[in-house]
């Protein structure tokens, strides 16, 4: 009699606990909240601060450091159809990732495309430091390897005569006459062949954009280096004692 009374004892403290775990359903009927701004009127916190300061002095340095010297500045509107800050770009892509993409899969690069939009700042006379670096391309942006068979790089070439802004080129000189039409393509020093493929380095941010952008309508294949546009100019500026860019007859048009 007791252990019936016992086990039945269990059975209802079981139940009990069993009801009480249940969670009830709840709706939720409003969400309520205030804009915060993030201004000088904000007080730090001196922990926080202090904490985060030997953190960030180690940063600025490092970011500050010289790395070369520009004699003069390098300007984003100081040529027609190319300018020497794009020059600078589009070179020192080619120049960077040619020998990583040769050492990988043998073969050469024949020439870079990037977007004028994508060079966000120019670097002005004087030291040149890492943090210009970030100030020219502040995205994390990676070098990616476009294969491209004859047709789609004339489809290329169209675009960038036809383009209304200088999109910079490396490895290769466009002509265009005095109408406005194509004069000659040469890349690597040799005249466009239409039958045969090239490889163009360039950023990822154009080759996933795709079509809509209008660079890369058709691409046969695609390699991703893993190596960011900005620690290829970092890397670029500790090789170097003097950035020498100038306007040149990479792409110009006839007068």
């Amino acid at each position: 009699m007791i252990n019936l009374k016992y086990k039945q004892f269990v059975a209802f403290i079981t139940f009990c606990f069993l009801i009480s775990c249940k969670q009830e359903k709840r709706d939720l009927s409003k969400i309520e909240g205030k804009q915060i701004q993030i201004d000088s009127t904000l007080k730090a916190v001196d922990s926080i601060s202090a904490f985060v300061q030997p953190f960030k002095s180690r940063i600025n340095q490092v970011l500050d450091s010289t790395l070369a010297y520009a004699p003069s500045s390098l300007l984003l509107d100081d040529g027609t159809r190319n300018t020497s800050m794009g020059n600078l770009m589009a070179d020192i892509i080619l120049t960077e990732v040619a020998p990583l993409f040769k050492s990988k899969t043998g073969k050469e690069i024949d020439f870079a495309v990037l977007n004028r939009g994508g060079i966000r700042s120019i670097i002005s006379a004087g030291n040149v430091s890492a943090r210009n670096a970030y100030e020219v391309m502040p995205f994390e942006n990676y070098i990616s390897i476009v294969e491209l068979d004859g047709t789609a790089t004339r489809e290329l070439i169209t675009f960038l005569i036809t383009a209304t802004r200088s999109h910079p080129i490396a490895g290769m000189q466009i002509i265009m006459g005095k109408n406005g039409g194509l004069e000659s393509v040469t890349i690597n020093g040799k005249p466009f062949d239409e039958n045969r493929n090239y490889f163009v380095a360039t950023s990822d941010y154009l080759v996933q954009g795709g079509p809509s952008i209008g660079f890369f309508n058709h691409i046969v294949s695609t390699a991703d280096t893993g190596y960011l546009v900005r620690n290829a100019i970092i890397d670029h500026l500790k090789k170097i004692d003097t950035l020498k860019a100038t306007t040149d007859n990479r792409f110009i048009q006839l007068k």
